[in-house]
């Protein structure tokens, strides 16, 4: 069974582990410029302060089209995703942020059950499926990242892939998987797996990788690049790193996405999402945040410029990829992948992590 954790603890041990994902060539992380850092006064009207756990690079022209269309200032915040969350538990009630747009479920799951977010309209949440939003209503996923399997297109046919992320501990993947165990995505990934399947049989899977001797990389980026250029054949990573290769280089890029089916745990799908918080004075500016990254033009956003997958219904994916409704994802409760100090804790006994 999964401990409760203690929650600081575990975000500043994640945010001393992860490195925020950025889509190739690889990039510095934004810094923040003295203007987008939250006043500690009181708010202006019309203003608001995100803590985004989002790069700058990926949604800062998302909010530039909010403000111009709402004629609202967003003063943002840009971090790491857990270490934006551990601030937020140290601050308290005296945060000044309004809006937390968290990179992962397990993280607003954190927030949320430290009493920290106030309850969305319910309109708001209904316009995204159940499984995408926290079950007590506290934030929203506003767009969708699938966990696939990468392989090389030259030395595997879609046929030969596995049924089961369990098979890669199969000695014939000795030397051949790539994986990124201090990238957030994945020990949201393995956070899951203990869940779904208990402890004893993700540190046995932990182990029977370790066993076949894969390369570790900072990025999932690196790990596509890696197939690509022949190292390795597989790597454990999001749908949309390879999209993003695809967009660049053309379909010869010789590396495609495998989706488990199922409901393995390796086709976990994970959301971005926002909430607002409890102790904000501006809740409707805060509202109307979160109401445009669920509107047509963040989610068709989301599906063209970052390669996720929309999460309000009607909305096209990331084009070539399976639609969302067809992913047999794991039934779970993404505010349950809180529980990260655990997962580390379990990487590091295994030799994943130092």
């Amino acid at each position: 069974m999964i401990r409760r954790p203690s929650l600081v603890l575990a975000f500043a041990l994640l945010g001393a582990a992860c490195t925020p994902a950025a889509p190739p060539p690889a990039t510095s992380p934004p810094t923040v410029p003295a203007s987008a850092t939250p006043d500690q006064g009181s708010p202006a009207a019309g203003s608001l302060t995100v803590y985004s756990g989002r790069s700058e690079e990926l949604v800062g022209p998302l909010v530039e089209r909010f403000e111009a269309a709402t004629g609202i200032d967003a003063q943002v915040r840009y971090a790491d995703t857990a270490e934006l969350a551990a601030l937020l538990l140290e601050e308290g009630t005296n945060t000044p942020a309004d809006v937390f747009f968290a990179q992962d479920a397990g993280a607003l799951g954190a927030v949320a059950a430290e009493g920290m977010l106030s309850e969305l309209p319910q309109p708001l949440l209904e316009r995204v499926p159940a499984e995408f939003r926290s079950p007590s209503g506290e934030w929203v996923g506003v767009s969708g990242r699938a966990r696939v399997v990468a392989y090389d297109s030259r030395e595997l046919s879609a046929d030969e892939m596995p049924a089961s992320i369990d098979a890669f501990t199969d000695p014939e993947w000795r030397g051949l998987i790539g994986w990124a165990p201090t990238n957030g995505s994945f020990q949201s990934f393995v956070t899951a797996y203990r869940l779904l399947e208990g402890e004893e049989a993700a540190r046995a899977w932990l182990e029977g990788i370790q066993a076949n001797e894969p390369r570790s990389f900072d990025s999932n980026s690196a790990i596509v690049q890696a197939i690509a250029d022949g190292e390795i054949e597989v790597g454990f990573v999001n749908h949309y790193y390879l999209l993003r290769f695809l967009a660049e280089q053309g379909d010869d890029f010789p590396v495609r996405n495998h989706f488990f089916e199922g409901a393995d745990p390796g086709a976990l799908v994970n959301v971005a999402g926002a909430g607002i918080l409890a102790a904000t004075d501006v809740q409707p500016a805060a509202q109307e945040f979160v109401d445009f990254l669920l509107a047509e033009e963040a989610q068709a956003y989301f599906a063209t410029e970052t390669y996720e997958y929309p999460l309000v219904s009607g909305m096209a994916g990331p084009e070539g990829q399976p639609p969302l409704e067809s992913i047999e994802a794991p039934d779970i409760d993404l505010s349950d992948l809180s529980d990260l100090q655990g997962t580390l804790e379990l990487l590091r006994s295994v030799g994943a992590l130092e």
